[in-house]
């Protein structure tokens, strides 16, 4: 017996050089490389120290804007509750220094009976040591007095806060007016 030899049928071939068969598995194979790139681009970025950086950066920035609006504001007729998050706020001597002095300051609150109210105009990150959990923030800000007679007096300043890392997130340590005038000599 001898082995016949068989030829691809005539259809195969004209299926193997058919453009469209051809354009559909290149696009195939460029779409299998450019799924695999990608995938290894964001598998990259998400283990990459600078998106990790950028993200305790942004969360030292929100919990500092919020932490110096929140110093910034208080309304004598819901004074515990204000002093309550003036020392949510904090840490470290800052907070120590509010809890002992909180009657003194809460009597004299209630007989001004003032209400003061704070907008974060803008906000930055001065400084970020992740390793040991401290950052500094610079906040320009917008706060509204309100005395129970007269006019809202308004205020714009700019402020530099210290912030600690504690388990609870990023809290203030210190607080302080920025420094203001030209750098001209």
């Amino acid at each position: 017996m001898a082995r016949e030899r068989t030829e691809p049928t005539r259809t195969a071939r004209a299926r193997a050089r058919n453009p469209v068969v051809i354009a559909a598995m290149a696009l195939a194979v460029c779409a299998a490389g450019a799924a695999g790139w990608g995938g290894w681009q964001r598998y990259d970025a998400a283990h990459d120290d600078a998106a990790s950086f950028a993200q305790a950066r942004d969360d030292a920035l929100a919990a500092g804007e919020q932490a110096v609006q929140n110093m910034n504001t208080l309304d004598h007729r819901t004074l515990e509750k204000g002093l309550d998050s003036w020392e949510e706020s904090t840490t470290g001597d800052l907070h120590r220094q509010l809890v002992d002095g909180r009657d003194a300051f809460a009597k004299q609150i209630a007989e001004a009976r003032t209400v003061s109210t704070a907008k974060v105009l803008s906000g930055a990150v001065t400084e970020l040591d992740q390793r040991a959990g401290r950052a500094g923030v610079m906040v320009a800000l917008r706060v509204t007095v309100t005395a129970p007679k007269g006019e809202p007096a308004v205020k714009e300043s700019r402020l530099l806060g210290s912030l600690t890392r504690t388990a609870e997130g990023w809290k203030l340590s210190a607080l302080g007016q920025a420094p203001v005038g030209s750098t001209a000599g």
